[in-house]
């Protein structure tokens, strides 16, 4: 079985910065794709960025130019880095990975920014 555990969230003032991560623990074998999704109040759950295994990054063009993706292949990690925080950022973030058994979410950590 696998577990993701995120941690990182909080309250903070629009335009500081936040730094999510989500460590994979359990039987994982190898890590395909992880990434970070987010849904907030009365949304749909929407990507925010991926990075592949080899280190090929997505992101959504709302946050292009303020988050960054990165991840530890030895410590099964990924890491978001959220800069220039605006309050429409605000919501639970997911964490996500694919593995051979098929896709993990994390369960969530809040995100707000206040004006």
């Amino acid at each position: 079985q696998v577990q993701l555990v995120e941690s990182g969230g909080g309250l903070v003032q629009a335009g500081g910065s936040l730094r999510l991560s989500c460590a994979a623990s359990g039987s994982i074998f190898s890590i395909y794709t992880m990434g970070w999704y987010r849904q907030a109040p009365g949304n749909q759950r929407e990507l925010v960025a991926t990075i592949t295994k080899d280190g090929s990054t997505n992101y959504a063009h709302s946050v292009k130019g303020r988050f960054i993706i990165s991840r530890d292949n030895a410590k099964n990690t990924v890491y978001l880095q959220m800069n220039s925080l605006e309050p429409e950022d605000t919501a639970v973030y997911y964490c996500n990975i694919n593995i051979l058994a098929g896709t993990v979410w994390g369960q969530g950590t809040l995100v707000t920014v206040s004006s």
